[in-house]
């Protein structure tokens, strides 16, 4: 009897060992398991063209949306719009950094609202015409490092040399308020499929020119941008794509992440909080509203 109640005591222990050991392996990329965000937010009427966001404080976002020139103070644990301030009037604005206590707003025709001392009742605002030379520019983010900001061009620049096929990210700096002479980096549309390629990541598919055949079809359109508190990696999103990339600080790609077209309609926004959770916004569409996804950050 004594040894049958071993034997079946030392059972037990190993289905539990085998039920531990079987247990799914969480997959995360970069700290972030991509496939199950840590919380999904409907975001209200009033957000439904959000544009892009950053980080105030642990509980505090300031959002931009493309129609007109206001910052909304979004509350991440009351989940709602508790302040809002004009800083313009209508316009396509598009991205958004704080710099301590100065918040910079980027226009998509490259115009810069530098809003000073943004939490007081009169903030002081001041526009600069960046000269830059795309007309479509929706990714800004604040460079601490280097003590500056970064503008991602859209799409390509129309400018001299500047190639269709690459796309460009230029520096302001906070110091001289100028735009660098030349992009601070550049990525080659043709290397990003080559890297797809060789990593087994799908992307969009189009018809080749011929109509035999199908090819990737990677647009690369920056929405928004954001540097990592931690890591220093630069992350970029491409709404068109469904695609987050990161690269490193040199902008060499180390990795592509699809994001699931019935979460995310169309992925504007990002940032980090201090700990490293990313939160991403995406305007709303027809399929569904304006939303804002988290992803908790476990480091590697």
């Amino acid at each position: 009897m004594k040894v049958r109640l071993i034997t079946i005591a030392a059972a037990v222990i190993l289905i539990l060992q085998g039920c531990k050991t079987s247990q799914p392996k969480i997959q995360r990329i970069a700290g972030y398991n991509f496939k199950s965000p840590d919380a999904a937010i409907v975001l209200p009427d009033l957000l439904h063209e959000i544009s892009g966001i950053t980080y105030l404080d642990s509980n505090t976002i300031v959002c931009v949306q493309d129609e007109n020139g206001i910052l909304f103070f979004y509350d991440l644990t009351r989940k709602g719009v508790i302040n809002q301030k004009n800083f313009s009037g209508k316009g396509d604005y598009e991205g958004i950094a704080r710099v301590m206590d100065t918040i910079y707003v980027l226009r998509s025709d490259g115009k810069l609202f530098e809003i000073a001392d943004f939490k007081s009742d009169n903030p002081t605002v001041i526009s600069f015409d960046t000269g830059i030379p795309s007309k479509d520019n929706e990714g800004l983010c604040y460079d601490q490092e280097l003590n500056r900001l970064l503008i991602a061009c859209k799409e390509k620049t129309g400018k001299g040399d500047l190639s269709k096929d690459s796309r460009y990210i230029f520096g302001f700096d906070l110091s001289s308020k100028k735009l660098t002479g030349e992009p601070v980096f550049t990525f080659d549309v043709d290397r990003l499929k080559e890297f797809a390629k060789a990593n087994n990541i799908e992307l969009p598919l189009k018809n080749s020119k011929k109509g035999l055949a199908v090819e990737p079809d990677l647009k690369f359109h920056t929405s928004g941008i954001a540097i990592h508190p931690l890591t220093g990696r630069i992350y970029l999103l491409s709404a068109d794509d469904h695609l987050l990339f990161i690269f490193d600080k040199s902008g060499s790609v180390g990795q592509i992440i699809r994001l699931n077209p019935a979460l995310f309609y169309q992925p504007e926004g990002i940032t980090f909080l201090e700990n490293g959770d990313m939160l991403i916004s995406t305007e709303g569409t027809g399929r569904g509203p304006a939303g804002l996804i988290r992803y908790n950050y476990h480091p590697e």
